[in-house]
């Protein structure tokens, strides 16, 4: 069964008012290996994608980034909160002892194919390509609520597996990582380099990431019958000395 082969993700457009917060805590490094960052040392504010705390549905607003929150989901029968095709909600309770963090929970359908249920943002507003190549990674802190399925799939859709960049004759094999969360806040650090296409399926098949044309940063669920309910705060790209 070839997984997430058709992801919708809209763009949904949204005006809150933004406060100038971040929060960037030190914690134990998980994930890749590779990533330049140290671990315990802050990067400067300018490396945060967003850290949830104005409690709107944007991605902190600076140099080039301003995407908005989204969720998506197959058309099998699964179920995912917040809705799909609605103004994205952050739900009380972050990481580090923060107020807020991105938050997407349901089930999974147990026949048909594809099956996925996910999250994510698009990094500008109108969707575009942003420019990432002076970055080498992404870092998040995730967790799965006690019940929840552990198995998460990070998704990085460029302009060779985003149909926008009209590349792909068979998109959304896009490239990231297959990670296993606990019930604890934890932190992973994700090198591009360490990232990969799903085997099987998608064209084309690029060596690489394309860190100067990426699109979005997702988070999927594809397991058949499972109950989901997942965390995620405090983004930020990776490469600071």
């Amino acid at each position: 069964m070839r997984l997430a082969q058709m992801v919708f993700a809209p763009t949904l457009i949204a005006s809150f008012p933004l406060l100038a917060c971040s929060h960037t805590e030190p914690g134990p490094t998980t994930g890749g290996a590779g990533a330049s960052t140290q671990a315990g040392k802050d990067c400067p504010p300018s490396y945060t994608i967003d850290d949830s705390e104005d409690a709107n549905n944007q991605v902190k607003v600076q140099n080039g980034r301003n995407g908005y929150w989204y969720t998506f989901i197959d058309k099998g029968g699964s179920t995912i909160s917040p809705p799909a095709n609605h103004t994205f909600i952050m739900s009380k309770g972050g990481a580090n002892g923060s107020m807020y963090a991105a938050r997407f929970l349901g089930k999974i359908s147990s026949s048909g194919d594809p099956l996925y249920a996910g999250m994510g943002f698009n990094l500008t507003d109108p969707k575009g390509q942003f420019d990432a190549s002076s970055f080498t990674g992404i870092s998040f802190y995730a967790k799965a609520a006690p019940g929840s399925v552990k198995a998460l799939r990070l998704k990085v859709p460029d302009v060779n597996t985003d149909p926008d960049g009209k590349v792909c004759t068979e998109c959304f094999n896009d490239f990231g990582a297959d990670l296993t969360l606990t019930d604890q806040w934890k932190q992973y650090r994700m090198p591009f380099s360490d990232m990969a296409q799903m085997e099987g399926w998608g064209a084309p098949h690029p060596k690489g990431v394309d860190r100067s044309k990426l699109y979005a940063v997702q988070f999927q669920v594809n397991s058949p019958g499972a109950e989901y309910d997942i965390w995620v705060d405090d983004l930020a790209f990776l490469g600071c000395p």
